[in-house]
């Protein structure tokens, strides 16, 4: 008996022969490694497809002394905004011509009209706001990943946001959908700042917006540039050295199902939502 194919979920039609528009949210400890790295995939895409990415980048932050080290800025970027430093120095370097806004999304910036939506904020608030900014029109991105960490772990997700008209079987869930612990206003957001590089590595490890991002970067490629994913995201701890797969959906709903799959009860959830920018 042959085995059955591995489930998978497909890219929808629409998305050849242009670019596809990102809104990137967040160019801190995640956004900035997301940043640089969809620069090398939109040269992957070119090569391979005739796909390509245009990015839009908002944040409203500058570059502190804390943000060395385990961002990918430099002492003479101190002061400056984060989404314009980091976008101009990738146009300059690939030949694109990216934006960057400075300010907050969603007021910012219009992420409805995104094909895709990457969230790298720092609070559930954040979230909450935006993901009630997608319910007031009638576009949504088709597809919307967040990424949140802690010290030494942390989640990324890919879903796609409801649309009026309906969709199709065994949508992708949101974050918000996955996480309705999010939506607790009681549950206080912990994004106080570190003052130092020292006091930075002492609340996030070196290199843990460097390897979610890059598990992220990978699921990207595979939607974008190989046509399906075979997993909505994944949980990966540092520490205990574990990666753990969000599964696909298996029916609308299953969301309980999925959490217990890979062992993860509310509690956890809730302490995994953060991501220290």
């Amino acid at each position: 008996m042959q085995p059955e194919p591995p489930d998978r979920h497909y890219l929808p039609a629409g998305f050849d022969n242009r670019a596809i528009k990102i809104v990137l949210v967040g160019c801190g400890g995640n956004g900035a490694q997301m940043l640089m790295g969809l620069a090398s995939l939109d040269a992957a895409l070119r090569a391979i497809s005739s796909r390509s990415l245009h990015v839009t980048v908002v944040d409203d932050d500058v570059v502190s002394e804390a943000n060395l080290g385990r961002q990918p800025f430099y002492r003479c970027d101190l002061g400056s905004s984060k989404a314009h430093t980091l976008t101009e120095r990738i146009n300059l370097a690939h030949g694109l011509n990216w934006r960057a806004v400075h300010g907050r999304a969603p007021g910012a910036v219009d992420v409805a009209k995104a094909d895709v939506l990457i969230t790298c904020v720092d609070t559930a608030s954040a979230r909450l706001a935006l993901g009630a900014e997608l319910t007031k029109g009638s576009t949504q991105p088709t597809y919307w990943m967040d990424l949140g960490n802690r010290a030494s772990d942390g989640q990324f997700i890919i879903g796609c946001p409801r649309r009026e008209n309906g969709q199709a079987h065994r949508r992708l869930p949101t974050v918000l959908e996955y996480f309705p612990e999010i939506a607790d206003e009681s549950r206080p957001d912990d994004n106080a700042p570190s003052c130092s590089v020292a006091e930075a590595l002492e609340r996030q490890s070196l290199f843990v917006n460097r390897v979610l991002a890059s598990h992220a970067l990978a699921l990207l490629f595979d939607l974008l540039g190989r046509g399906s994913i075979g997993h909505a995201g994944a949980f990966i701890n540092l520490a205990s050295g574990q990666c753990v797969p969000i599964p696909l959906p298996v029916t609308d709903g299953a969301t309980d199902s999925r959490r217990s799959a890979v062992g993860l009860d509310d509690s956890a959830a809730g302490r995994l939502i953060g991501a220290q920018q």
